[in-house]
């Protein structure tokens, strides 16, 4: 069985919000959200959803007609920020980026 996630302290929330740009931070989770097309927006999420079940690890994710939105914490730390959620969000951007959806806020 794998080892529970540990829980990033604040020193390195701050480290890891400063190596993920435009990400922010709402209390214990990070979010985002890009300006795209509806169908668009569901490609995209494909896309991510795609990449999340290969690497274990789940966004929130909500799609307007014209914006997708990314809430990230791991949920099995309780609902803590971990490395994991760092990860996922660079390659959240990395798709955004593919799918040229433009950063919102």
């Amino acid at each position: 069985m794998a080892d529970a996630p540990v829980p990033l302290t604040e020193n390195e929330i701050v480290i890891a919000l400063e190596g993920t740009p435009g990400w922010r931070r709402e209390g214990d989770e990070i979010t985002r959200a890009f300006g795209i097309r509806y169908h668009g927006g569901v490609a995209m999420i494909v896309h991510v959803a795609d990449v999340e079940r290969l690497i274990s690890h789940h966004a929130d994710i909500d799609l307007r007609w014209d914006r997708v939105r990314f809430a990230i914490t791991t949920h099995d730390a309780g609902h803590k920020l971990t490395a994991a959620d760092f990860d996922l969000a660079r390659r959240i951007d990395a798709i955004a980026k593919a799918h040229m959806a433009v950063p919102v806020g």
